[in-house]
């Protein structure tokens, strides 16, 4: 397939099923990953990969971090949350390690990241896998980093769930780049 193909098909799956890519597979998911566009080459993107009894493990996560630090009381809510890692056989968590730089603002590095997050998705396209990126209650919230054991200089953007398509391709809607498109000439 042709790369401009891929991008025009790639979107997000409806539901996720193993198999899931294998480590040589991911070894150049990631290298695919790490030539997002990086200013002074601060390489912040960061990659929890998640699989097998990992995904118990952020199930506990997610459940004690909703229970203890979001106050939830309510038990089908909490077990929602407990249940989420399972929707894909391998989640991969998307992290920004900030770093101090004088031309390199903090959200320029999280774009990097975010970007590096869009060539992970095209990148399992390309293998036959497929993606969907989620943010939600466990991103962007500095108190699950303990839960994470990260430290406080990083940022959770999301969580790329990952596996092989479950079902066919949603329909890709037909944009009309006039729409969002302003030429100056």
């Amino acid at each position: 397939m042709k790369l401009i193909d891929s991008l025009l098909e790639r979107n997000s799956a409806r539901g996720l099923i193993e198999p899931f890519p294998d480590s040589n597979e991911m070894k150049k998911i990631y290298q695919a990953a790490l030539r997002a566009p990086d200013h002074a080459k601060l390489k912040p993107a960061r990659f929890i990969q998640i699989t097998g009894q990992g995904l118990n493990k952020l199930s506990s996560v997610f459940y004690d971090f909703a229970k203890n630090e979001l106050m939830i009381k309510d038990e089908s809510v909490l077990q929602k949350y407990k249940d989420a890692p399972f929707r894909a056989p391998m989640i991969i968590i998307l992290v920004t390690k900030h770093q101090e730089h004088p031309k390199v603002p903090l959200i320029e590095q999280k774009l990097s990241t975010a970007a590096s997050a869009q060539n992970i998705l095209l990148a399992l396209e390309s293998y036959g896998y497929a993606g969907i990126w989620r943010t939600g209650k466990f991103s962007f919230n500095n108190k699950l980093l303990k839960y994470l054991n990260l430290d406080d200089n990083n940022t959770i953007l999301g969580y790329l769930y990952v596996g092989t398509r479950d079902g066919d391709k949603k329909k890709i809607s037909n944009y009309s780049v006039d729409e969002f498109v302003s030429v100056w000439e």
